[in-house]
């Protein structure tokens, strides 16, 4: 079987992109996100879920990140691994900090986030997100970076999840496309 589009949303200047509709129809969500860009230069986008008709959005969470970069001139390179959240319940940041809309080189963030058998009421909720993003700086090409950002955890509840929630770190996000799909 192959992946089912269930929903696609599309921010426009919006405070939070919300799915409020994963249920036991599939064993597998996964999220795909296109060119995000935060209203705010240098902030990050973030996630968290959430059971039954909860709208707190603050599951214990535990995760494990890592970002790895370069410059087109490769005068510049990163590989570091970030801290994560160990049994935290904030937000959970998925993306590398962003230039916004008024950075006009900004080619946005685009990647996914997996969600493993989220409607599962005996084990924990495992995830992974990998994100990349391309930009250009003072309009030459030795300062275009690529920059690649991983995250993956649990959530450590037993209960099925049912939502779940993307924001800016501060600020809306000024646009990109969500889709979500379900495999069974």
């Amino acid at each position: 079987m192959g992946y089912t589009l269930i929903q696609r949303q599309v921010a426009s200047n919006s405070t939070s992109i919300d799915f409020t509709n994963i249920t036991t129809d599939y064993d597998e969500y996964l999220i795909t996100m296109t060119n995000l860009q935060p209203v705010t230069d240098g902030k990050e986008v973030h996630f968290q879920v959430d059971t039954g008709s909860n709208t707190s959005y603050n599951q214990t969470i535990t995760t494990n990140t890592y970002t790895a970069g370069q410059n087109l001139g490769d005068v510049w390179n990163l590989l570091e691994q970030q801290n994560g959240q160990q049994s935290g319940t904030a937000f959970q940041r998925i993306a590398y900090g962003a230039e916004a809309q008024s950075y006009r080189a900004w080619m946005g963030h685009s990647g996914f986030l997996r969600l493993y058998d989220p409607s599962d009421g005996t084990y924990m909720k495992h995830f992974q997100s990998i994100m990349n993003a391309t930009y250009t700086g003072n309009g030459t090409l030795a300062q275009t970076y690529c920059i690649h950002w991983a995250a993956q955890g649990y959530f450590h509840t037993t209960t099925a999840l049912t939502r779940i929630r993307f924001q800016a770190e501060t600020g809306n996000l000024y646009t990109g496309i969500f889709s979500m799909y379900g495999l069974s």
